[in-house]
């Protein structure tokens, strides 16, 4: 178990993927899907220097390890005062995640909030084999409410 006890200054582009920690999936012969919504993402335009807001929203079917929770909190805490634009971070992210959990599908949605009246959503997904190409049936981030607890994904 790491402690957390890290400074996020001065923590390089490339070595972020470092605070990423993973622990085994006990279902790795099950397709199932994760989802992790971290509603207090914060980055820095880097054209005005002007803090950036959004929710990164993360889907995963896991293979044999799984991302574990404070540790990713800390990898987007990280971002913080990083200058990066809306595309970058969240294809970063999910390049990131991918190399250190090799999932055997993934998707990251980062939306952020309205700048000038103009909202942003990126999607960036990896889905190296066929049978994850149409997961629609995934994407539900829509009906999601702050109200709903998580039991609800379980219904099925």
């Amino acid at each position: 178990m790491k402690l957390y006890n890290i400074s996020m200054e001065n923590i390089k582009l490339e070595d972020k993927k470092k605070l990423i920690e993973t622990f085994t999936n006990e279902f790795p012969n099950r397709d199932y899907v994760i989802k992790h919504i971290a509603p207090e993402f914060t980055s820095v335009c880097p054209k005005t220097g002007q803090p950036d807001f959004g929710t990164i929203k993360l889907e995963y079917i896991p293979d044999e390890l799984c991302i574990e929770l404070k540790s990713f909190k800390i990898y987007l805490q990280s971002y913080r005062n990083d200058g990066i634009y809306y595309e970058s971070v969240t294809n970063k992210i999910l390049e990131d995640l991918v190399e250190v959990t090799g999932p055997r599908w993934m998707r990251i949605t980062a939306e952020f909030n309205s700048r000038g009246g103009i909202y942003s959503e990126i999607e960036a997904e990896y889905a190296p084999f066929e049978d994850y190409d149409d997961l629609e049936d995934f994407d539900d981030f829509d009906e999601f409410d702050d109200d709903i607890a998580f039991d609800d994904l379980n219904k099925n």
